[in-house]
């Protein structure tokens, strides 16, 4: 049977993560340590290929470099990255340029540096046009770089986005902007935020689907 990290808390079920390469069982405080061997016992297929699949992943991770002449994504469309006279780098519709002779680590942080200023002037300009539509008003539009979530919405109607979001199409783009306008109203999930949400996109969930392929893209990259 696989080796497992127990974490125990609160929660009401059993319930199996691969984290790191590694299998994490988090359960409730009472449930005994046979039932959980037997649920991780009964899971050995489902384990072995979520472990596979990590280390896949991992591998392409620690493989993934950026140089001159490759590609990065903007609204899901691919835009060579180019060396370009002088110290400015930047994106003109065309390509992501910057200063010749950059290391691969460099131009990955260029590149990262382009993907903030352009999440910056389009994800704000799409969350003021969508809040006027949804009669809400954001105190504020911040980009940030987390990795796991999209977005967030605070409880001081500060709004947050993910600079990766840039890399999505417009429309999962446009989604993650209303779904977390849509806070603004109801500070949950609840069936009246989803109600919201529909009332915008009434195609929402094969949004939310086409940005998990997204997130599966980018778990295959490293952008730290």
């Amino acid at each position: 049977m696989t080796d497992y990290t127990l974490v125990r808390s609160r929660r009401k079920t059993v319930a199996l993560y691969v984290r790191d390469g590694a299998l994490e069982v988090r359960a409730p405080l009472a449930t005994p340590k046979r039932e959980i061997d037997r649920l991780v016992a009964s899971k050995q297929n489902w384990i072995a290929d979520t472990l596979a699949e990590s280390a896949e992943r991992a591998a392409k991770r620690r493989e993934f470099t950026l140089g001159y002449g490759h590609t990065v994504t903007y609204r899901q469309k691919e835009y060579p990255i180019v060396a370009a006279d002088g110290n400015r780098a930047g994106f003109d519709d065309e390509r992501f340029y910057m200063p010749p002779g950059l290391s691969p680590e460099q131009i990955k942080s260029v590149c990262v540096q382009i993907y903030r200023m352009i999440a910056k002037r389009d994800l704000t300009q799409k969350a003021l046009e969508f809040a006027r539509r949804m009669n809400v008003l954001p105190a504020s539009v911040k980009i940030n770089g987390a990795v796991c979530r999209w977005g967030s919405c605070s409880s001081r109607r500060n709004i947050n986005f993910s600079w990766r979001l840039i890399m999505a199409d417009e429309d999962v783009i446009d989604y993650v902007v209303v779904h977390e306008l849509a806070h603004l109203t109801e500070m949950n999930h609840s069936p009246r935020f989803w109600g919201i949400v529909e009332g915008v996109f009434p195609d929402y969930r094969l949004r939310m689907a086409r940005l998990k392929e997204l997130q599966r893209r980018l778990s295959c990259e490293n952008w730290e």
